[in-house]
């Protein structure tokens, strides 16, 4: 039975991080980021180019292939001013991304609003080249508004209406303009299906020559999809984790992927990130959840938060992820969709992860408490020795290596 971590105080995940040293601009060369190397409570410092060298033999790498689209549209007023809407996820005619990224004509989106009191009424334009697309308030909802989007030529699709004339999605703590250079940089070399809303950054450090070196050492690698949310940015405000609402988001893999995941089972399994690795344990726990409920509809493939704390005897992994494959056979699908909101923190099992390769995260936030799962309290040793030697923090900040 696991420890619950609903108990947990989030003042117990603070350290001191100066704003000189959080990242504000990625390095000229990907790979030439450090890297701090944790392996059996012994810490090490590298460059991202020797993770070839330190993973352990028989490594599976899996990434998570999600693209960030431009999801900031700056909408000018007729009477001038601006007003900025921030995609968050689509609502209709398709709730799914992959769907709602090829939708013409017209969708409706879960959005934030900047200004929204200087939005009196009446639709908003915003004109790119050869078309318009108009936004209209459908309704607010709390913390977000459904914003309903029509454009022209009608035969775009919205992934196309974005690419023309929307805004790549910088984090908030970068506190900067946009350069034309984040274009390229603020996306992984194998981003693949567009969805995100901000980078799966673990990733940004790998390159053409790293992929190769992993090959020639015989590192394996795979790819599935978590669509990142602006929930990854979204601070703890409650005390403890019992009141924090866990983020859902997206979740794609294809069948071969879960066999190829079965297959590994019992050698080294190495996420590239943390939304890599809720992925993976979410594809535990989905296939959990149909051992418990055979006849699941693919809607309802849902992991909730607290799933992973409220069952008593979770079932071995390659039963959970067989019996995964077993659904996608009987529902002759080759992807999966599915949606998570688990939530890793101290007193998680990991089922299927034996590493990590991931950033320094910001104080108080779900990824330092999923990090603090990973290799326990040693997480402020890492973090104090990343801090003492001019490592650099957050999403274009250096890389860790943590194997527990």
């Amino acid at each position: 039975m696991h420890t619950n971590p609903k108990n947990l105080a989030i003042k117990d995940f603070v350290y001191e991080l100066p704003d000189e040293r959080i990242a504000k601009f990625p390095l000229p060369e990907r790979d030439h980021s450090k890297l701090l190397c944790y392996k059996q409570q012994r810490i090490a410092d590298h460059t991202f180019k020797d993770l070839p060298e330190l993973l352990p033999a028989g490594s599976l790498l899996v990434f998570n292939n999600t693209k960030v689209v431009q999801a900031r549209l700056i909408f000018s007023k007729p009477t001038g001013g601006a007003i900025e809407i921030f995609c968050l996820e689509p609502v209709k005619p398709h709730r799914e991304v992959q769907l709602a990224m090829q939708q013409t004509r017209s969708c409706t989106w879960k959005c934030l609003v900047g200004n929204n009191k200087r939005w009196k009424e009446g639709p908003l334009k915003l004109f790119f080249e050869g078309g318009v697309v108009t936004a209209e308030r459908d309704a607010q909802q709390e913390g977000h508004f459904l914003i309903r989007f029509t454009w022209t030529p009608a035969e775009l699709t919205f992934a196309e209406v974005l690419e023309r004339c929307g805004r790549l999605p910088l984090p908030p703590y970068l506190n900067r303009g946009l350069t034309p250079e984040d274009r390229i940089r603020y996306q992984t070399i194998y981003a693949r299906n567009e969805g995100a809303v901000a980078a799966p950054t673990a990733g940004l450090h790998f390159t053409g020559n790293v992929m190769e070196q992993l090959q020639v050492k015989g590192i394996e690698s795979t790819y599935l999809t978590l669509h990142v949310g602006a929930g990854t940015f979204k601070p703890v405000k409650a005390d403890t984790m019992e009141a924090h609402q866990m983020h859902a988001e997206q979740l794609m893999v294809s069948k071969q992927v879960v066999a190829q995941l079965l297959r590994h089972l019992g050698k080294p399994l190495i996420p590239v990130g943390t939304t890599s690795m809720r992925s993976l344990e979410s594809l535990y726990w989905l296939g959990t959840l149909l051992l418990q409920q055979p006849d699941l509809i693919p809607e309802e493939l849902h992991v909730t938060q607290w799933l992973p704390y409220e069952t008593s005897t979770p079932p071995a992994a390659v039963e959970a992820l067989q019996t995964l494959l077993d659904y996608m056979e009987r529902h002759h699908t080759e992807h999966l969709h599915a949606s998570t909101q688990i939530i890793i923190a101290p007193g998680y099992t990991f089922q299927v992860c034996n590493g990590l390769v991931t950033n320094f995260h910001q104080p108080e936030s779900t990824l330092l408490l999923l990090v603090a799962a990973l290799i326990g309290e040693d997480w402020k040793q890492v973090y104090r020795h990343a801090l003492d030697n001019d490592y650099r923090f957050l999403s274009y900040g250096d890389s860790s290596l943590l194997l527990p």
